[in-house]
């Protein structure tokens, strides 16, 4: 295969929070010309997110926080109900999505089953993220959870009925899209039956 890209320049226009570049590049088209283009890049690293499931009771654990992006497009709360999710930073995904997991819902789990990796929206941001399941009982429960005073996290844990979860995504409650990958993949999965 061809290398269809080239002369590759990178610019930074912003660093906080995450980084913000501008990319220029040459493109090679399918009719073998090359074109010039610039981009905008958004880069927070890499993911990672799990859906936890109760089979006897047929629940699951969600989150529900305040997203400014959400608030700033039309999420006139700005609360997302969403499944546990944190930034790798320095670790594995594995390793990630159990700390997370304590943090957030205060479950503490042993076992995550890792079920795909997607990047969440390739168009603008490098961000990848990796999906778990994993199942969770009463007996795991060792915090309230909430997330982190040190983050500044004010995050509820929502326990519901897995149809009552999938009802929401048709009735337009949940939103996030990681959250609906996952509750599809449990209901496609059959993982509550």
């Amino acid at each position: 295969m061809v290398n269809k890209i080239k002369d590759i320049v990178i610019t930074t226009l912003s660093k906080g929070w995450a980084t913000l570049n501008e990319v220029s590049f040459s493109y090679q088209m399918k009719n073998e010309t090359w074109v010039t283009q610039k981009r905008e890049s958004y880069d927070r690293g890499d993911g990672a997110t799990a859906l936890l499931y109760n089979k006897e009771k047929k629940t699951i654990i969600l989150t529900k926080q305040f997203r400014i992006s959400s608030f700033l497009n039309g999420n006139a709360s700005g609360f997302v109900v969403e499944t546990c999710a944190g930034m790798l930073d320095a670790d594995k995904p594995k390793a990630c999505i159990l700390r997370e997991i304590e943090e957030e819902t205060g479950y503490r789990v042993h076992e995550v089953t890792p079920v795909f990796e997607a990047y969440s929206s390739p168009g603008a941001l490098t961000e990848k993220l990796y999906y778990f399941i994993a199942e969770y009982t009463e007996a795991m429960k060792v915090s309230e959870g909430g997330g982190l005073d040190s983050e500044h996290e004010d995050i509820e844990v929502l326990e519901l009925p897995f149809s009552e979860a999938i009802e929401m995504i048709k009735n337009g409650t949940i939103e996030d899209l990681k959250t609906i990958v996952l509750l599809q993949y449990a209901q496609i999965n059959q993982l509550l039956d």
